[in-house]
């Protein structure tokens, strides 16, 4: 069995303390760097929170569509329920009616949240739940008084959770970074009142009712949960024109002072960005090869891909990111180009498909993405990450280079494993690994707007006026980033002997729920399909319409439900419906159903043909193939 890192038993701990009645602490904050394993944590406050009777219900609330599945993969992970002792399970639910469909909780976005608060409510206030919220540091406080005011769209999220968060039985509040880019307190944590001429917003770490757990990457390192990362920091020139049209250059990316800004966005689209891929594709290429000779058994057969190592390129907007795709596969041999490099970007309608198979199959092995695949992302087989991107707030490029940290159980010991960033070597990104080198990450200077500025100020910098004309690569150094300092109140130490890590939830085949959903309702279909084209085949229906609509409406009245509000167990016995009887046998039962004949009318197609089913047809009820009536 998996062993428990330090910042999980900790929370073991509390969780235990609460369901005993020993403590009344109902808020737990999590701060745990990116990839040390936090998606395990309500699994563990949740099974034993549960198990005392404290809660009925469990709600992750993450903030991309994309990390639902993870959060149901932790559940669904067959080791933790043996080695917990829980048999929960969560869906990845939609805004409908009944999210948790009969399992113990149920999976949602910020996103979605904010569309259907009142819908999230009703449901807290049915049912003791516990709420877990994952990237907290996301949400904006709702009223803060003193900092610069922001748009109301930035805390649309915000007020949307706030009542899901006052109305919960206890909290679990995760994220990797204990600070906001704007210096805005984040919703619901306990706060130091701000002292002294530099104003500087803390983390109470007393706080009454609360229980703070800290994780921080040089405890990560010394559990061996994550890996050392190596950053290739690149340098080079750029040439562009200004807003007037007039020529401006810089002879080196890392002291081009206030010219930075321009500088990088014209490195990003240019001659820079080209270089720094081929570097970063070689790395990785030649990574591959050694672990494919390592993992090619003595009989000879190789590695089947898991392990090898991948490279994930952040680009800085979709336009770019297509042209980076179409660089990297101009690269690879024909027959692999469009198997081996994928894109998944917000414009494109199979972008979660391909994030899925880049975390859970040996191709893709080069994923290009803009922002969907940087926070959350569950791949430890990343060992290379291009950052190509010109964002340089600390929590966002947490997240990014923690793309690659992730201990891989696939890719050998963990000393042959490697988290490799490339990187502009601008100051901006140099002051960041300072930052990263010598701050704890759970303080921000308060920032107050002045008055002659604007009521609302942008988070994200508009782009340049410029026109980029060229760039070049001039050097490239490596340097392996230092631990960085422990958080304000670390927990109790461990030897850093090597042992068995909490790895990621296994994959292979574990089915979650909504997977299950899945392909019940697809199973469903195609036979209600199957029985559609039989009847019309064999003319076994002799008046009325036959068609996949109709047959659909049948099996809605037959059920009382429709398949897309079922639970697991209604949609099993739907299909063991099925396999015994024939739609047609029912089709009386949409006679004079006025929404039947609303709907048909909306397809096109005419009702009154219904009123042909008045009665049953003249056959006899069977449990097999249905033969014409003699």
């Amino acid at each position: 069995m998996p062993a428990l890192r330090s910042h999980q038993t900790m929370v073991a701990g509390i969780a235990a303390a609460i369901a005993q009645r020993q403590t009344d602490v109902r808020d737990v904050l999590a701060a745990v760097t990116p990839g040390g394993g936090k998606s395990l944590l309500p699994v563990i406050m949740g099974a034993a929170l549960m198990r005392a009777g404290l809660i009925d219900r469990i709600c992750w609330i993450v903030p991309r569509d994309s990390l639902r599945r993870q959060a149901e993969e932790a559940f669904a992970d067959p080791r933790w329920r043996e080695a917990l002792g829980h048999g929960i399970a969560l869906r990845a639910a939609e805004n409908g009616r009944d999210p948790c469909r009969g399992l113990q909780g149920y999976v949602t976005t910020y996103q979605a949240v904010a569309a259907a608060p009142d819908l999230h409510l009703q449901e807290f206030r049915r049912h003791r739940y516990l709420l877990a919220v994952d990237e907290l540091h996301h949400l904006p406080a709702v009223a803060d008084t003193g900092t610069a005011a922001t748009a109301e769209d930035e805390t649309a999220w915000s007020r949307s959770i706030l009542p899901l968060l006052e109305s919960a039985a206890a909290r679990l509040l995760m994220s990797g970074t204990l600070e906001r880019a704007d210096g805005r307190p984040i919703l619901w944590l306990p706060y130091r009142t701000p002292q002294g001429v530099r104003r500087v917003r803390e983390i109470d770490f007393k706080a009454p009712g609360w229980a703070i757990v800290g994780y921080s990457r040089r405890q990560a390192l010394a559990e061996k949960a994550i890996l050392p990362v190596t950053f290739g920091a690149m340098d080079g020139t750029a040439t562009w024109l200004d807003a007037e049209r007039t020529t401006r250059s810089v002879d080196a990316l890392s002291r081009a002072g206030e010219n930075t800004r321009a500088a990088l966005f014209t490195a990003l689209r240019t001659g820079f960005a080209q270089a720094m891929l081929r570097e970063a594709y070689r790395s990785c290429r030649e990574h591959r090869a050694k672990r494919r000779a390592a993992a090619t058994g003595p009989n000879g057969a190789e590695h089947e891909g898991a392990g090898l190592g991948k490279l994930l390129v952040i680009a800085p907007d979709q336009e770019t990111a297509r042209n980076y795709l179409d660089t990297l596969r101009g690269w690879m041999p024909g027959a692999q180009a469009a198997r081996m490099a994928q894109i998944a970007i917000s414009e494109r309608r199979d972008a979660q498909e391909v994030v899925a198979a880049f975390r859970l199959r040996p191709e893709p092995a080069v994923l290009v993405s803009v922002a969907m695949a940087y926070e959350g992302l569950d791949a430890p087989a990343i060992s290379h990450v291009a950052c190509l991107t010109h964002i340089r707030s600390r929590p966002w490029l947490e997240q990014a280079i923690a793309r690659a940290t992730r201990v891989d159980p696939h890719a050998g010991a963990y000393e042959q494993q490697r988290a490799v960033i490339y990187h502009p070597s601008d100051m901006m990104f140099e002051r960041f690994r300072q930052m990263v080198e010598t701050q704890q990450g759970t303080r921000a200077m308060v920032k107050t707007r002045r008055q002659h500025e604007l009521p609302f100020e942008r988070t994200v910098e508009a782009e340049p006026e410029i026109i980029p004309l060229e760039s070049n690569a001039t050097a490239l150094r490596f340097a392996v980033v230092a631990p960085g300092p422990d958080f304000g109140n670390p927990p109790p130490g461990r030897d850093s002997a090597d042992r068995p890590s909490a790895e990621r939830p296994s994959k292979d085949g574990v089915q979650v729920p909504s997977a299950v959903e899945h392909h019940l309702r697809q199973r469903i279909g195609q036979i209600v399909a199957a029985q559609v084209i039989e009847d019309q085949d064999n003319n076994l229906v002799a008046e009325g319409p036959v068609s996949y609509h109709t047959y659909n409406a049948v099996l809605k009245r037959c059920m009382n439900k429709a398949r897309s509000e079922m639970t697991l167990s209604e949609l099993e016995a739907a299909l063991g419906w099925l396999e015994r009887n024939r739609i047609s046998d029912h089709l009386h039962l949409i006679a004079d159903d006025p929404q039947y004949r609303w709907s048909s009318r909306r397809k096109g197609r005419g009702a009154g043909a219904v009123t042909a089913f008045s009665k049953p047809s003249r056959r006899t009820p069977h449990h097999g193939t249905v033969k014409p009536a003699s």
